[in-house]
């Protein structure tokens, strides 16, 4: 990610969650096998249509975990304490099912991830976090 890249100021949007899918250099590329990229952004736009901001970023910088969703609270769920939650490894239909599902409930800050998640989430690094705004 370029050290130019920069937040833009809170919009409308920030009162719903925001899901960030990662479609740079190894997300959303064929050198991730078995999963219809495609398909994948179009049923989190679909399922969280009018629930959240769904939006694609060029890279995350975390390709080794290869596809990323990032999922950020809606302001809301940041006053009750909710963090974004990185996801890696999203690679099969039934992890953007429960994504969107959880999103659909609130996400992070009003409504606990399914356990399933769990297999998914990670730590970035910190200067993925600090270029992010997100420490």
């Amino acid at each position: 990610m370029s050290k130019r890249s920069r937040r833009a100021a809170p919009g409308p949007d920030t009162a719903r969650p925001t899901v960030t899918v990662c479609r740079g250099c190894c997300c959303g590329a064929p050198k991730v096998l078995g999963l219809d990229h495609t398909a994948q952004l179009r049923e989190l736009r679909q399922a969280l249509d009018g629930t959240a901001t769904v939006r694609v970023a060029n890279c995350l910088d975390a390709c080794e975990r290869a596809n990323i969703i990032v999922v950020q609270p809606s302001a809301e769920g940041r006053r009750h304490g909710g963090r974004p939650v990185w996801l890696g490894l999203v690679n099969d239909p039934e992890a953007t099912t429960y994504i969107a599902a959880w999103v659909k409930e609130g996400g992070p800050g009003l409504t606990d991830p399914p356990g399933s998640l769990d297999l998914y989430t990670f730590g970035p690094s910190r200067r993925v976090r600090a270029e992010l705004h997100d420490e």
